[in-house]
């Protein structure tokens, strides 16, 4: 297991955190569609925030229940939850950068905006940095590391060729183009990779101090 001691009650009220975010993001959502589930559902799990929001409440949840001594759980391995902090890193990063202002929610779903692309990145960086033992990683693993990002691109563009909608304004086929559209997609999974390689070399430095 490459957790240090004492993890399970940070990971158990997280966990409760993380889901409740979720549940007020579904909630606000919606709303705004007038109590219109199946649509809601659809549109909520077309972005990559919710998804990758319920992959770090799934791997909490998990992770609240482990056995001490169960290696092969797979939410204990470092390269999977090195994986994890890089994706929800991401999260926070391209919305704080690019995405924030485009749109200006209030109320809860201010507050639904920030926990999921502000405060749950931050948590789960702090239990990467405080509880993970990272000494395995190698920088070969950045590649595997890629196939999320990858299958949800190819799965957004299947469905905005379908409906001719997308999530987010950089990936819009229909604003920008293919061309323009496919080019932010490859430059984001390059950027996945260059984060995961220095969620790497950062681990091995500080493996050595």
């Amino acid at each position: 297991m490459d957790l240090k001691e004492n993890f399970r009650p940070f990971t158990i009220c997280t966990a409760i955190f993380v889901w409740f975010s979720l549940a007020l993001q579904f909630g606000v959502s919606l709303n705004l569609l007038a109590g219109n589930y199946i649509e809601t559902i659809k549109i909520f799990l077309s972005y990559f925030t919710v998804t990758t929001n319920i992959i770090v409440a799934v791997c909490f949840s998990c992770l609240s229940f482990v056995k001490r001594n169960d290696k092969g759980n797979f939410f204990t391995k470092a390269s999977t939850l090195t994986a994890i902090a890089v994706y929800i890193i991401v999260v926070g990063l391209i919305y704080n950068v690019m995405l924030r202002g485009i749109v200006s929610p209030r109320g809860w779903a201010r507050a639904a905006d920030e926990l999921l692309h502000v405060v749950n990145p931050l948590i789960f960086l702090l239990f990467w940095i405080f509880f993970v033992k990272k000494s395995t990683l190698r920088y070969k693993q950045a590649i595997n590391w890629l196939i999320y990002p990858l299958l949800y691109v190819v799965f957004i563009v299947i469905r905005g060729y379908l409906i001719n909608k997308y999530p987010y304004p950089f990936i819009d086929v229909v604003q920008l183009g293919y061309p323009k559209a496919i080019l932010n997609a490859v430059i984001v999974i390059f950027f996945f990779w260059l984060l995961s390689l220095f969620f790497i070399f950062i681990s091995k430095k500080t493996a050595k101090i």
